[in-house]
């Protein structure tokens, strides 16, 4: 069974040389701080399925109402996720590098500027929501709820972004565990309150797509009061007690910016991409929305396992990299290249056997179950590519290479999927209905776009000069 395990988990060519970390070690490092993220984005996704589920049974119109507030939350959450992920990586430079007080103020510093930035949020979320789910595609029989859920839930930016930016520092000192009892906590009270809340149970008034908003709003304030516990203890490697002042230094702030706006390219060209996609789909009409919001969670379900894992890895390369160690941060990303192929494997055959089984969990409509599992076939196809490429991009992101990762996103993402959803969709769904090409076509369109990402980051890393990048 040992050797089994050897061969499985042997790298050829590849050999840690830089400190006394066997190959084993660094499996066991690499799935020691992964677990916890990949199930904490596993229990999240299920969590928030649940809520799709329970929504669902009001209607499609309330499935496309929730759903259609998805992309314009996180188009107001670009530039908050954007500082995470530098906050992210420069800690883990920090930690690596053995500067703890370093990783302590670039915490501080920021959830002084994120503070800024939930509040800006919050104010364009109350009065512009109307606006905000039009733009994302809303029709006159969605926009009322889908404005209510998004005026209600924007009233927790400013607690979203302080939980964010404390779990992305933990993610960078590889204290994933943490930033999980966080979000799973804040997800059960989320989920419990939206039963009581959208179908009235326990004593409680049946509010329905608001009593959904009201229950993510608490639920973000509960898991901003965890993390904030987190790091107002003392004793903790980011402790923010004594709080001493925040003082902003140009290493610090120039490293967040040199990441930050990097992310910030990336997470512009994703939103819109996966905006104008959104409309697209609208346009085909409520019944294709409501089946790719379906077929979305199981999709979401692949990134989050795989994200997981590319917050390992994020964390152990900027580590490696702050320690001076290169070539182990190489060998990482070729072990978590490894894992990823375990979890495509199993993710696929989940989607696969579970394709008439999944849809009937969210909804009761015969027309979208079929589709739903003609689309999970679709979807099957793609998990490799998409875990190959979140995993990749993690690494990157821990090295600092956020540039060549925000091209990656605007060639494939803002241009490449929503073209190819639109000729799907219209042009050859018209000309071909019987293949219904409508439902199918963000799928197939999905496909290509995670295939372009693979092979454009697989490219990348193998070059190898994101080692040098400085922060």
């Amino acid at each position: 069974m040992s050797e089994l395990v050897d061969r499985l988990i042997a790298i050829k060519g590849y050999e840690n040389t830089e400190d006394n970390d066997s190959l084993k070690e660094m499996y066991r490092k690499l799935l020691t701080i992964a677990w916890p993220a990949a199930l904490e984005g596993l229990l999240l996704t299920l969590m928030n399925s649940f809520d799709t589920m329970m929504v669902g049974r009001i209607g499609p119109e309330a499935i496309t109402a929730v759903g259609l507030c998805a992309q314009p939350r996180m188009i107001m959450l670009v530039l908050a996720q954007a500082l995470c992920v530098g906050t992210t990586a420069v800690v883990a430079r920090r930690k690596g590098e053995d500067r703890q007080d370093a990783a302590i103020s670039c915490l501080k510093q920021s959830l002084m500027i994120i503070t800024l930035i939930g509040i800006a949020i919050t104010l364009i979320g109350n009065f512009g929501s109307v606006w905000l789910v039009r733009l994302a595609g809303a029709g006159d029989d969605t926009v009322g709820p889908a404005s209510l859920y998004f005026r209600t839930i924007s009233k927790a930016f400013v607690a979203n972004c302080w939980a964010l930016c404390i779990c992305a520092a933990m993610r960078g000192i590889g204290k994933t565990r943490i930033t999980m009892v966080v979000n799973m906590t804040a997800n059960v009270v989320n989920v419990f309150l939206n039963y009581c809340l959208i179908g009235g149970h326990f004593g409680f008034p049946a509010l329905g797509v608001y009593g959904a908003a009201i229950a993510t709003a608490i639920g973000t304030l509960v898991s901003c009061v965890l993390a904030l516990s987190v790091v107002l203890k003392k004793g903790e490697y980011l402790s923010l007690r004594p709080f001493g002042g925040i003082h902003f230094d140009k290493e610090t702030v120039s490293s967040l910016i040199h990441v930050g706006g990097g992310s910030i390219a990336e997470s512009v060209f994703l939103r819109i991409g996966f905006l104008l996609n959104g409309r697209l789909i609208a346009g085909v009409g409520t019944s294709a929305y409501a089946t790719n919001a379906i077929v979305q969670q199981v999709s979401g379900l692949a990134f989050t396992v795989g994200d997981g894992t590319a917050s390992a890895c994020t964390s152990l390369v900027g580590q490696s990299l702050g320690a001076g160690k290169k070539g182990k941060a190489m060998l990482y990303v070729k072990v978590v290249q490894r894992i990823a192929t375990f979890l495509s494997i199993i993710l696929m055959l989940f989607a696969f056997f579970g394709r008439n089984i999944l849809p009937a969990l969210f909804t009761t409509d015969p027309k979208i179950i079929a589709m739903s599992a003609l689309c999970f076939v679709v979807l099957a196809l793609a998990m490799y590519p998409q875990n190959l490429r979140v995993v990749l991009s993690g690494c990157l992101r821990g090295a600092g290479d956020v540039r060549y990762v925000a091209l990656v996103s605007l060639i494939s993402v803002l241009i490449l999927r929503p073209l190819m959803t639109w000729l799907f969709c219209y042009p050859l769904n018209q000309m071909f209905p019987q293949y219904n090409l409508g439902y199918l076509g963000p799928w197939i369109s999905f496909d290509i776009d995670a295939a372009v990402r693979a092979i454009m980051l697989v490219h990348r890393v193998n070059k190898g000069t994101w080692v040098n990048i400085k922060l």
